[in-house]
């Protein structure tokens, strides 16, 4: 409405009890419509999160399970003794790590080339499957850790067992996934 040229707005007018009632039939005068409405869609919010939360861990899962096949894969390589598929499953990259005691190994070849002179010996791996432990860094990095008994000697001498304490690392690469480093650590005689 315009009043000499000046706009005059009308006064808002409060909805009615009853219009509101017909908007918001759950509406009550203290609000408690809105507030079951908010809250309704907070549970809504809430619910979907947890579902794509519960999707993701077939994911995880899925993938732990092949890091363990990788682990087993490498122990069986080692108890056999077989170079050509242990070399399958270590990262072929210069910046791989093995360290052994106290020596770090860089390297595909170089771990390779030591694990031959082992096999020439006795070599055998006995992990202990119940303290396995699979973390997932990342979607392709995963840290295994599992107690293990090295039995351990060289050509005509006797072997000697030492638990350690087995951690790797494990890369996923379009092959698969593969050892990129093995860090050992002796259990101290108890």
């Amino acid at each position: 409405m315009a009043i000499g040229g000046l706009q005059v707005r009308k006064k808002p007018v409060k909805p009615s009890e009853e219009s509101i009632m017909k908007a918001w039939p759950n509406e009550k005068k203290n609000g408690t419509g809105l507030y079951r409405s908010r809250f309704a869609r907070i549970l809504i919010a809430y619910m979907a999160l947890m579902f794509l939360s519960l999707a993701t861990k077939p994911a995880i899962a899925a993938a732990e399970d092949e890091v363990r096949a990788t682990f087993n894969r490498f122990v069986a390589a080692q108890n056999a003794h077989d170079i050509k598929a242990v070399e399958s499953l270590l990262l072929s990259s210069p910046n791989f790590l093995w360290i052994t005691r106290g020596t770090p190994i860089w390297g595909h070849d170089a771990a390779l080339k030591r694990f031959t002179a082992l096999y020439d010996g006795t070599w055998r791996l006995d992990p202990e499957p119940s303290g396995l432990k699979i973390t997932m860094i990342s979607d392709g990095v995963a840290q295994v850790y599992i107690p293990i008994i090295f039995t351990i000697g060289a050509t005509g001498q006797a072997a000697q067992q030492t638990k350690f304490l087995m951690n790797q690392v494990l890369v996923k690469t379009a092959d698969g996934w593969r050892v990129s480093s093995i860090l050992p650590i002796p259990v101290p005689p108890q």
